[in-house]
């Protein structure tokens, strides 16, 4: 954004510091107008024919616009991806915790990416890891819904859940 003595083009069109059009003028008059109400004069649009200026107090300006980007990430969620990693052999016991793990993560609003590993001759029985996945995803679906369908991606299946409340508020 040019301010002040920046602005090089020979002719502007005007807006006043209370938004009213001041009309097509050269620059030195537009400059002279802003000086006298000591505030700055700022290309607002520079690819208008003429170009756009607007006479303001170009630091409280700045400081307005960065308050509000500030406001707008403090109001951000971030939302991060959590890992649970589980295996076509998996006991009952260690699929509970993997769950109760799970659980915790969906709680706090975090995504789940559900991965299985598949080793040697587990690649001949993807169908198990499957059913393992889909036994894991209706054990949770009262927390959770399925973003990504379980998919095997070379040696992996990956499967991405996300807490029911995010897709709710999103809609």
């Amino acid at each position: 954004m040019h301010i002040n003595e920046q602005i090089r083009d020979r002719e502007v069109r005007l807006i006043g510091a209370n938004g009213e059009q001041l009309g097509i003028m050269s620059v030195k008059e537009a400059q002279k107008m802003a000086n006298e109400s000591h505030l700055d004069l700022v290309k607002v649009a520079p690819q208008a024919k003429p170009p756009v200026c607007r006479i303001m107090d170009y630091g409280k300006y700045k400081y307005e616009r960065s308050k509000k980007e500030r406001e707008a990430r403090k109001n951000q969620k971030i939302i991060s991806i959590k890992e649970v990693r589980l295996s076509p052999k998996i006991e009952e016991h260690d699929l509970n915790v993997k769950k109760r793990n799970t659980e915790k993560f969906l709680l706090k609003g975090d995504k789940v990416k559900v991965s299985i590993r598949f080793r040697g001759r587990e690649m001949n029985h993807t169908d198990l890891g499957r059913e393992i996945m889909e036994r894991f995803a209706r054990d949770l679906e009262e927390l959770a819904v399925i973003e990504k369908q379980p998919k095997l991606e070379g040696k992996n299946m990956i499967m991405i859940i996300a807490p029911k409340q995010t897709i709710q508020s999103r809609r």
